[in-house]
């Protein structure tokens, strides 16, 4: 697939929570194809400890309003710097880049994407997608506390939802993997996005149950495009470049106990 260095327009910046904003850019011609689970490379201009540019998660892109949406954690210099962006305000990016989720061949599958935290990002996209395509999305979204789920509403229009706190402030109490829902339905698919230790789990139960499942990686990356090695995952096939070779991969790829 094409990749893209566009300057693109900030539309509009929501604070969605109080440590993330979802930034939606736009310009005046069509946005380039993506796939969900690729991902955005930004440059942080105005962050003077800032260098490398910084790898986000395409949230959605909205075809009708030509919006590329990203949903930013807030929790360094080059983050804390996006969040500080204004709409009108330029944004260069990099994209589409790494390898997305394989969609279910099928229409009326039963999926399930699992997400955790900021993980839930690509998973938006995903569902929308896999509801286009005739799928029935389910997603299982888990966080510390009710403040810190994001994107409830939109996830609701899409399929089902159910949730996990660590708190019990919302939902089940405890982690996704001891959500109920996962003892009482059977899914075709699984789709998991989040903290490594929480997508282990989550692979533990699909492989239990003999459910395909893919992850997207969340290693550390530099460069997005394969050259630096720093966001490298051991495979069935040696190491490979989650941004280049991911960061979707499918489970049975992977070398995780």
């Amino acid at each position: 697939m094409k990749k893209y260095i566009l300057d693109l327009r900030v539309a509009s910046v929501d604070h969605v929570s109080p440590k993330h904003v979802l930034l939606k850019l736009t310009q005046d011609a069509p946005l380039p194809e993506t796939h969900p689970g690729q991902f955005v490379e930004v440059r942080v201009d105005h962050s003077p400890t800032t260098f490398l540019r910084r790898p986000i998660s395409i949230n959605f892109v909205d075809r009708k309003r030509n919006e590329l949406w990203l949903l930013v954690a807030a929790i360094g210099d080059g983050t804390k710097a996006l969040a500080r962006l204004k709409a009108g305000d330029t944004l260069n990016c990099v994209f589409p880049l790494g390898n997305g989720f394989t969609l279910p061949e099928e229409s009326g599958k039963k999926t399930l994407l699992i997400g955790g935290g900021v993980g839930v990002a690509p998973l938006y996209d995903l569902g929308c997608r896999i509801k286009a395509n005739g799928g029935e999305p389910t997603f299982l979204l888990g966080a510390r506390s009710a403040r810190d789920l994001l994107e409830l509403d939109l996830f609701d229009q899409v399929g089902r939802v159910f949730v996990t706190t660590e708190d019990a402030s919302v939902g089940e109490k405890g982690f996704v993997t001891q959500h109920s829902i996962l003892q009482q339905e059977y899914f075709d698919y699984i789709y998991t996005c989040g903290p490594k230790p929480m997508m282990m789990s989550v692979a533990r139960y699909a492989r239990e149950k003999n459910i395909p499942c893919e992850a997207s990686l969340e290693n550390m990356m530099a460069c997005g495009v394969g050259a630096c090695l720093c966001c490298v995952e051991k495979t069935i096939k040696g190491n490979e470049r989650v941004c280049q070779d991911g960061p979707v991969f499918s489970i049975d790829q992977l070398l995780w106990k």
